[in-house]
């Protein structure tokens, strides 16, 4: 349950760092010299990159745009990753998918000092726009930072800080960005980016899996895969776009590291929990199996540890369920659509709850979890059935090796006590004890 909830907020708040509101100023000295007095010569514009951090939001990485004006003497780096938790309607904003975030600048030395205490690597590639274009980029900034324009809604992967950063460089160079970048196909999707890079907090990998539905996986172009700041500086990298006169042109002029933050990359692959999930899936059926012989044997102890484990278990999957289909039908975080995992975490499973502690211990309202349990296990194994239908894939083969064979183990235990108490015969002064006492 932490895990998905952590999970379910990153997905929210997105990888993105925090940023001041000012604006910096410098002197308009000799660092900025004014080639020539056509317009926009005195602009220089980069895409700025900042690598992965410690925080949980900082997986994700972040960039910005910064642009030095020599003939104002400034020097300002402008990100679309700011939020504030205080603001008016925060959490209800927070579940529903209305997150506000906004549009902000500060100076350039307080971005690299903040970068370098967080020991977070900083890249910087120097665009190579005409004259128009760069004075088109300020101005631009300019009205996107004035408060009536600054705010958005923000989506973790549609729209973010860096998707944000991809398109103010896609429309200032005439939208010739957005049609190379999307005929780039890759071999990722939402989900295998995601898990990536939480690969190193397993509780946050399970439960932004869990939260994800099918179309997480659906395969991404270079333009999708840009909602990842170090991505779309890979991508970019390798553009090139026409100039009015006919000319092709590299869009980055050069590039340089201005930080190496002094921790180990962010992970390449998604982590591998398929075989991890399964076995603690068989090892909780196992349990259950043991307890189950134990109860059937008339232990009390061992009938209120798997009445307090099952019930345990059904209230969790049924609040999760709750949860998955609330995310899905009323909220708009589009990526929890069309979840498989809603046949796992079933909120039938919260009516099975409340009957198992009266049908383990006292022996009432048996058949009725018994039924119960049974159709718990024909919608989950439903969602198996779906891994061979064209259509509906989605990479959740470790939510079914944790959830299957537990589900299977306490459908089969509730059936087993059932044939305990109406056994002809039981065995032992215990077995007899219990079987007058679920007969009472």
């Amino acid at each position: 349950m932490k895990g998905l909830i952590v999970g379910l907020g990153m997905l929210a708040l997105g990888g993105t760092a925090l940023c001041a509101q000012e604006t910096g100023r410098v002197p308009a000295d000799s660092r900025f010299p004014i080639p020539d007095s056509q317009p926009g010569s005195e602009l220089t514009v980069y895409l700025m990159t900042m690598g992965h951090g410690d925080e949980i939001w900082e997986r994700f990485g972040h960039n910005a745009i910064r642009i030095i004006d020599a003939a104002r003497g400034t020097d300002s780096v402008y990100n679309w990753g700011t939020f504030d938790f205080h603001q008016p309607n925060f959490l209800q904003r927070f579940m529903t998918g209305n997150t506000l975030y906004w549009m902000e600048g500060e100076g350039w030395p307080e971005t690299l000092e903040k970068y370098r205490y967080l020991n977070r690597s900083v890249w910087q590639q120097e665009l190579d726009l005409t004259h128009a274009e760069r004075v088109a980029m300020r101005d631009f900034l300019a009205w996107n930072a004035r408060p009536e324009n600054r705010e958005y809604r923000y989506d973790y992967y549609l729209d973010n800080c860096s998707t944000r950063v991809r398109d103010v460089i896609d429309r200032i160079v005439g939208g010739q960005l957005k049609p190379i970048l999307t005929g780039r196909l890759t071999n990722t999707t939402y989900r295998f980016h995601t898990q990536r890079l939480f690969r190193l907090d397993r509780a946050v990998a399970t439960g932004t899996n869990i939260g994800l539905g099918q179309v997480a996986d659906r395969p991404i172009s270079a333009w999708a895969e840009s909602f990842l700041p170090i991505r779309f500086q890979d991508h970019v990298r390798s553009v090139q776009v026409k100039s009015a006169d006919g000319t092709t042109r590299r869009l980055v002029k050069n590039e340089q590291q201005l930080f190496a933050a002094q921790r180990a990359p962010e992970p390449a692959e998604p982590p591998r929990l398929l075989l991890v999930y399964c076995t603690i899936g068989l090892v909780v059926a196992a349990f259950i199996a043991v307890i189950t012989r134990l109860a059937g044997e008339g232990r009390r102890a061992a009938r209120v540890v798997l009445a307090t484990f099952s019930t345990v278990w059904a209230a969790l999957g049924g609040i999760l369920g709750l949860i998955l289909i609330v995310g899905w039908a009323f909220t708009r975080h589009s990526f929890m659509a069309w979840n498989q995992n809603v046949l796992q975490f079933d909120p039938l499973s919260l009516a099975l709850a409340v009957v198992l502690p009266m049908a383990i211990l006292r022996g009432r309202a048996a058949r009725a979890a018994e039924r119960l349990s049974v159709i718990v296990v024909v919608i989950a194994l439903l969602g198996l059935v779906l891994k061979v239908i064209p259509g509906w894939h989605q990479v959740n083969g470790a939510v079914l090796a944790l959830t299957l064979p537990v589900h299977l183990a306490l459908a089969w235990s509730l059936r087993e006590l059932a044939a305990y108490r109406t056994s002809p015969a039981p065995q032992g002064a215990a077995a007899r004890a219990m079987v007058s006492r679920s007969a009472a």
